[in-house]
């Protein structure tokens, strides 16, 4: 059995998208695939394979009770190794809560996952993962999300989706409609990475800490949100994700990564996620990559690269 589930960028509703902002989510050509194969003998082999195909984390389990034999760890990542073979575990027992038959056999199995974009890039290695597994012991994704990692699901639902989709929570049930999200413009638009990966649970805790009342907020982004996907001018998405950056510094008390980081920068810049880390979209033209490898941000991508 093969699967294979997209990974995601949030251009607009960060943090907001949890408490059920309209937000423009799309699914990346970067995913991660799961290989199964049965054996005979009652337990699971897993390994992890990083975009380079070199095995990043392996361990055996019992298949039918999920006890953990024995794992290794091989990412030079920080933060990664803690629990990681115990994450897995608990994502499993999850399932099979779900589908009481999942891996409840006498046979085994020899599973191989494979990332097509560095583990630091925060794309989505854990939501395709869940999405790959939920897929495998046919149960729904979300509900596997809920039970393991939390949060909004829209990364689960760009794992699921292969066009832009606006997402919405309205009473903690997934609203999502496809849409067709191509800018005129889009020779302007590039993700850059940050070089670091950023904890996005410590950023919603963050959200969660300083975000009061923001029903404004929420209408307010909900309205970006939705000129975003209408406007063809340039200079209105430049002042449509300013205004967006505002907003949320202004709950999450933190700078925008334009003041803080690029000052200097000829274009407009707006973080994507859980802000200081992973990816930032920027507006700008030919000058654009050399700029940010100037400043020691090598990883430039192209709007038409990264979205699917």
């Amino acid at each position: 059995m093969n699967f294979y589930s997209n990974g995601k960028l949030l251009l607009t509703g960060e943090y907001v998208v949890l408490d059920g902002v309209k937000a423009l989510a799309i699914p990346t050509q970067y995913g991660q695939s799961l290989q199964v194969v049965s054996l005979d003998e009652p337990i699971i082999h897993w390994k992890s394979l990083d975009e380079k195909g070199k095995v990043w984390f392996d361990c055996t389990l019992e298949s039918k009770t999920l006890k953990l034999i024995n794992s290794s760890f091989y990412s030079l990542r920080e933060g990664v190794q803690e629990n990681t073979a115990e994450t897995l575990q608990s994502i499993l027992m999850e399932a099979q809560k779900l589908t009481p038959s999942f891996l409840n056999k006498k046979i085994g199995f020899s599973v191989v996952t494979k990332l097509t974009f560095p583990t630091n890039w925060g794309l989505g290695s854990s939501s395709t993962l869940i999405n790959n597994i939920a897929n495998w012991a046919n149960v729904d994704a979300h509900e596997l999300l809920k039970r393991t990692f939390g949060g909004s699901g829209y990364d689960i639902a760009c794992a699921q989706h292969n066009t832009p989709i606006i997402y919405q929570l309205k009473d903690n049930t997934p609203i999502i409609n496809k849409i067709d999200f191509n800018p005129v413009f889009k020779n302007q638009l590039f993700f850059v990475h940050l070089n670091k990966k950023q904890n996005s649970r410590k950023g919603i805790e963050r959200y969660k800490k300083n975000r009061g009342n923001i029903k404004s907020e929420i209408a307010d982004i909900s309205l970006i949100t939705d000129e975003i996907i209408k406007t063809s001018n340039l200079n209105e998405f430049e002042n449509l994700i300013a205004r967006h950056e505002q907003i949320i510094s202004n709950i999450i008390r933190l700078r925008p990564i334009q003041q803080s980081l690029f000052k200097d920068y000829f274009g407009q810049i707006k973080s994507l996620g859980a802000w200081g880390g992973d990816f930032i979209l920027a507006t700008g033209n030919e000058n654009t990559p050399q700029y940010f490898i100037k400043k020691g941000f090598e990883t430039i991508i192209p709007f038409q690269q990264m979205i699917l």
